[in-house]
């Protein structure tokens, strides 16, 4: 049977309750804390507001200074809320803005509770929260729970002895006899990881910075003092919490050597594949048994607290298997791991990754990225040299059409390539370890270009981070005035999508398409959807299984794909949406 072919008018209004709050500059339905129904008629339930939902990454020291001091800040955050509601995103995640001596320019902590002065005041979290939440904007935030600063006064009183109170709140080791680390466990950041400390005549444990002691969950107490600085935000009113390496909080108790890792195994993802933290299966240093108990206790207080979620970055030897062991109804709300944030693009990746986490994940709610502070901007990693619009466009159509709720970076949505930083600009330590072979993160890092000035209108200082001239010439300045730019396509696409019930909360299944075609369908209650995509920058074609009967409908902001007789068409980066009859 060929495919029936009738046009689909488009988004329909709006419907609300009546307690609803309306239209945000004709871009998004905003709501506060009230339910709201699709186009569809079909329930969108706030107590569930993360199923399905966008949530906007903000790494607060490259987003907005107000200050002059060239670092971003949490009142940056607040003058850009609006910008953000416009997009259309039902969420924001901060990276952590706690306070640190930013070793790791933030993922380091020294006090939980506390805004470090670089970004502001608690008092400027609260307005930030306050203004968020006005504009129906949830607010989530990081949570860095394995390890902690070592300028933390946990660790400063645990390194002065053995027999202190909090002697037993890190990973501390005996030498071996001949005074070398306890095991062969190996830093993400490069080297051992251990570190000797003179006052107690032992090795402490850091995964990652030497600067970043990892602390001991198998003590209560450090469960306990953990779970009472998340109840402090929560308690602020936060409604999500990310949280950072969420499987590093245990260890083995009996310090086994991890295994080799044979040469030809050794991928990298998220690290350098020329770090010898790629040579060791990581069986013992993370993803214990004992990590499902704690993310239990985390879940229990959380559900103390209304309409709140928890959403996981997981990284282990099998991150979909664990992703799909630690979000269930009574763990984490959503899990995301680094699958999609590698340099394999092809369909067959890509559908292979999303059947196994489906085929695991039997009652939890998958979220995906392509694009984090951590990796290579998606555009250039994915691109092989096309940055076009078109791709930008794609790729943000793509994630944003898969099951499960989406992060999206700042900057994804201005198309921003990947900036070539210079070695004495680079302040990531880790890029500074493995230069030139790996220049680290800090080329996704760069400030926002809100203008084409010389700061791009991120700073009246010197930025932290260079700030590329092609950045610049597309700033949001910039793309505000360009109908076709990539802002205003993803603009259109999120409100597209906010109306397709079978996009938000549907099911999903994969059909056979060859490279570079990836094809799958989403079926909600009331609405089936086909999503085709051509993920080359040649056009190709592709005829539609027999059995399908379809009414193309028009999905805004990308390159459409077209009906032809028997066949799609899809031009270079094209995409094809269809109701399924």
């Amino acid at each position: 049977m060929h495919p029936c072919i009738r046009i689909h008018a488009g988004p329909g209004a709006c419907r609300r309750n009546a307690d609803a709050r309306t239209w945000n500059s004709g871009a998004r339905c905003v709501t506060g804390r009230h339910a709201e129904t699709t186009s569809s008629g079909e329930a969108m339930d706030n107590k569930h507001w993360w199923r399905g939902a966008v949530i906007y990454q903000i790494y607060p020291r490259s987003f907005l200074d107000t200050d002059g001091d060239g670092v971003g800040d949490l009142p940056g955050i607040v003058d850009r809320l609006d910008y953000i509601a416009r997009l259309g995103v039902d969420a924001i995640w901060i990276s952590p803005f706690f306070k640190s001596p930013m070793a790791d320019f933030g993922y380091d902590i020294a006090d939980y509770r506390d805004v470090d002065p670089l970004f502001g005041t608690l008092a400027d979290f609260d307005r930030l929260l306050d203004k968020a939440h006005s504009l129906g904007i949830k607010v989530m935030i990081d949570q860095v729970l394995s390890h902690c600063s070592a300028e933390h006064a946990w660790f400063k009183e645990s390194r002065e002895s053995r027999d202190n109170p909090k002697a037993d709140w890190y990973v501390w080791a005996d030498p071996k006899e001949d005074g070398t680390a306890p095991n062969n466990w190996m830093s993400l950041f490069g080297g051992v990881a251990w570190r000797w400390e003179p006052r107690r005549e032992q090795y402490y444990l850091h995964n990652f910075l030497a600067s970043q002691p990892d602390l001991n969950f198998h003590n209560p107490d450090v469960r306990a003092a953990t779970l009472d600085n998340v109840k402090f935000w929560l308690d602020k009113g936060v409604d999500g919490l990310r949280l950072d390496a969420i499987n590093f909080c245990f260890h083995d108790r009996q310090l086994r050597d991890n295994p080799p890792k044979p040469k030809e195994k050794r991928v990298g993802r998220g690290f350098s594949t020329d770090n010898p933290y790629a040579y060791q299966y990581h069986y013992h240093n993370n993803t214990q048994p004992e990590n499902v108990a704690f993310l239990e206790e985390l879940r229990a207080l959380m559900d103390r607290y209304p309409d709140v979620a928890a959403l996981g970055e997981i990284s282990s030897e099998d991150s979909l298997a664990t992703t799909a062991e630690y979000v269930t109804e009574h763990r984490l709300h959503m899990g995301y791991s680094f699958e999609l944030l590698t340099d394999d693009h092809s369909a067959g990746y890509i559908r292979g990754t999303v059947e196994r986490l489906e085929a695991a994940m039997t009652e939890g709610w998958p979220c995906w990225a392509v694009s984090n502070h951590d990796v290579q901007r998606a555009v250039t990693r994915w691109g092989q040299g096309d940055a076009s619009p078109g791709l930008a466009a794609q790729l943000v159509a793509l994630v944003c059409s898969l099951r499960g709720s989406v992060c999206l970076y700042q900057g994804e949505e201005l198309g921003l390539p990947e900036a070539d930083v210079p070695y004495a600009d680079l302040q990531d330590p880790y890029g500074k370890t493995f230069w030139p072979n790996f220049k680290g993160r800090d080329g996704c890092r760069t400030p926002m270009p809100w203008n084409a000035q010389e700061s791009a209108g991120f700073s009246d200082g010197r930025p932290w981070l260079p700030i590329p001239a092609g950045h610049r010439a597309i700033s949001v300045a910039v793309q505000e005035a360009d109908p076709a730019s990539v802002l205003n396509r993803v603009r259109a696409f999120l409100a597209w999508r906010r109306e397709q019930p079978a996009l938000t909360s549907g099911s999903i299944s994969f059909l056979d398409a060859p490279e570079p075609v990836l094809a799958f369908r989403r079926d909600g209650e009331r609405q089936s959807l086909l999503a085709v995509f051509n993920l080359s920058a040649q056009p190709v074609h592709w005829s539609l299984p027999g059995e399908l009967s379809v009414q193309p409908i028009e999905g805004p902001g990308v390159i459409p794909g077209q009906w032809e007789q028997d066949r799609i068409a899809l031009p270079a980066r094209g995409v094809f949406y269809a109701r399924i009859d």
